[in-house]
């Protein structure tokens, strides 16, 4: 397998999106990767705040009239497993994509070299985590951050406390026309209340801050530093060149999103419109 860091790779610090726009972009970076060998690193952040349903999740689990009434959208990943809050605030995310053929065909071979940089990357900011030790039990399967604690992909803190370390930062992966993308939320300070509240469930916030523990309460950094240090170690770690989108793919992600992750047909029922389709 070549080097990494032989091939062109670009890193994107994205500038806060819509969460269909936020998913759309990642299957325009995986048709960059496979047709024009331009592979995407990234960081990103949801404007407004969004819940994104696993690719499996039953609707029914949304409490759909609190998400109206805070003002959060409401997408569907492509990924599996539970629902995740995404506050504008308390959460970073990332993005990795890069063809299939360059990485290892196991999946928990290639969560480890993908998850590489985010553990540097914490461990940059003084943060002592790592895969989890252990599992731990689901307390509400429909919320990601709630379910098992699983030590293939869930990143904890910290890392010495074993079973009783909390879950800082959860990873998903899925392909896309021969590409890998994998893309983490990293909890950087908590909101309970919406993580709790966006599920039609009746949930103590103590329920959520007493799995979950974030950048801010582990080492007290701001949120710039925080996401700076995520960007530096992608980068890094694929010596990635400073990009941004191209005017096409963003003119690509928005189509992509409005047929698709924005459309109800795709939150709720995971229907894709036609192109053209309304």
């Amino acid at each position: 397998m070549t080097d990494r860091t032989d091939r062109d790779w670009r890193l994107i610090r994205d500038e806060p999106r819509d969460g269909a726009t936020q998913m759309a972009l990642e299957e325009i970076a995986a048709r960059t990767a496979l047709e024009d060998g331009l592979r995407t690193v990234r960081t990103y952040s949801w404007e407004p705040s969004t819940l994104s349903l696993g690719y499996r999740q039953d609707a029914d689990t949304v409490d759909w009239d609190f998400c109206e009434r805070e003002g959060i959208d409401v997408t569907r990943r492509q990924t599996g497993g539970g629902g995740i809050y995404h506050d504008r605030y308390a959460d970073i995310s990332y993005t990795i994509v890069a063809p299939a053929d360059e990485v290892p065909g196991d999946l928990m071979d290639c969560y480890e070299l993908f998850c590489k940089p985010i553990l540097e990357a914490f461990d940059r900011l003084g943060v002592d985590a790592d895969f989890a030790a252990a599992e731990q039990d689901a307390i509400y399967h429909p919320s990601c951050y709630l379910r098992d604690i699983n030590p293939a992909h869930d990143i904890v803190a910290p890392a010495g406390a074993g079973a009783d370390a909390r879950k800082i930062s959860g990873n998903a992966q899925y392909r896309q026309r021969d590409v890998v993308i994998q893309h983490g939320s990293i909890s950087y300070d908590l909101e309970p209340q919406a993580h709790v509240g966006v599920f039609d469930t009746d949930l103590a916030e103590s329920t959520f801050t007493d799995r979950v523990t974030s950048v801010r309460d582990e080492v007290g950094v701001d949120r710039e530093a925080a996401v700076d240090a995520i960007a530096g170690a992608l980068g890094d770690w694929c010596d990635a060149d400073e990009s941004t989108w191209r005017e096409g793919e963003l003119e690509a992600a928005r189509d992509l999103a409005a047929r698709k992750f924005g459309a109800d047909e795709w939150v709720r029922d995971r229907e894709v419109l036609e192109v053209g389709g309304q």
